[in-house]
């Protein structure tokens, strides 16, 4: 065949576009286990760090047994803290079909509310119980999401992480910095009546240190306004999912 022919540069062009195809395709396929193994670990890692266990003290465990710190390592921790997982339905009663951790809160919230589900993962360190739950909303320019922790009240907020798809770097994205992660260790989510409220990230906070952990506010990103008023929206609305559950263990407790 003519190599100067138009037919050899068509055939030619459409056996790269084919081969490139195919390897690109063939490399999602071998890529994605990992992709899904990577995954899980952040998700492990996010849900330990709401309970005080960040990748530093994880790492120092792993050395204390003579191990670096890795996939193995994080879900044996996350197994060794973990003591429950529920898949919950919108009345507070469990779902025995559903497996808390395979649950995607994106999805689940694209239901009908009578169908979804909504993971709750029941920790114990030192002791101590606590009860974390996803959340997901929507920040300035997309989604934002995240973990919160609960002690055993149900009122104190233990930790927090959250991450952002899209946010301001320098403005928005900063609710993934630790700085601002600390500010809410220690607030309540219920105001002085018992009523569910969630914590206000509140520009111009009269409390800018965060030393009143009673008044359901932490103080907001300078420049950030939309995104602060995100993770308020959030944290309230992710949390209202799970009252029914709550509601029936404060109930157990009295």
């Amino acid at each position: 065949m003519d190599r100067n022919s138009n037919l050899y540069t068509i055939l030619f062009s459409v056996i790269i576009v084919t081969v490139s195809t195919l390897l690109l395709v063939l490399a999602v396929i071998l890529l994605k286990p990992y992709q899904e193994k990577n995954k899980r670990q952040e998700k492990m890692t996010d849900i330990l760090y709401t309970i005080g266990l960040d990748k530093d003290a994880l790492a120092a465990k792993a050395a204390k047994d003579g191990y670096k710190l890795n996939y193995n390592q994080i879900e044996k921790y996350f197994n060794m803290y973990l003591k429950n997982q529920y898949a919950l339905k919108s009345d507070g009663s469990i779902d025995e079909n559903v497996k808390a951790f395979d649950v995607n809160l994106k999805t689940e919230l694209k239901k009908d509310p009578k169908n979804q589900v909504y993971p709750i993962f029941i920790a114990e360190v030192d002791a101590k119980k606590y009860y974390v739950v996803p959340l997901r909303g929507k920040g300035l320019w997309d989604a934002i999401w995240g973990y919160i922790a609960l002690e055993q009240d149900l009122n104190t907020i233990k930790g927090v992480k959250f991450g952002h798809k899209g946010e301001t770097p320098g403005l928005g994205a900063e609710i993934t910095k630790k700085w601002f992660e600390e500010e809410f260790k220690g607030e309540k989510i219920d105001d002085k009546n018992g009523a569910l409220v969630g914590v206000t990230v509140l520009k111009g906070n009269m409390d800018p240190k965060n030393l009143d952990k009673e008044d359901n506010e932490v103080d907001a990103i300078s420049g950030a306004t939309l995104t602060c008023d995100g993770v308020t929206d959030m944290i309230k609305e992710g949390l209202n999912y799970y009252a029914p559950f709550f509601n029936k263990i404060k109930e157990q407790k009295n």
